[in-house]
């Protein structure tokens, strides 16, 4: 008889085992889900920029002012016949 209960406690620890530590288990499972949150955060931070270079890109398609703003802003672009002055900050 305890013999065979013996046996039976190391079935139960070998079954805990895999519940707890196995790839499956409970830690196992922890790390799964917490790896899917950092994913769903970046998919949403993904998506969102996104969002915003599509927007930019119609205003750019549809507006010749957008595009003639964004050259002027990032290119330092001017029309022929305007005079471009460059006021240096003072170095106080």
């Amino acid at each position: 008889m305890k013999i065979a209960i013996g046996i039976l406690v190391v079935i139960l620890l070998a079954l805990q085992q895999q519940i707890w530590f196995g790839q499956s288990g409970y830690f196992g499972r922890k790390a799964l889900a917490a790896r899917q949150a950092e994913q769903q955060s970046r998919t949403e931070s993904l998506t969102m920029r996104n969002a915003k270079m599509t927007a930019e890109v119609l205003a750019l398609k549809s507006d010749s002012a957008a595009f003639e703003a964004r050259a002027r802003s990032e290119l330092g672009m001017v029309r022929e016949g305007e005079v471009f002055y460059l006021i240096p900050e003072s170095q106080d």
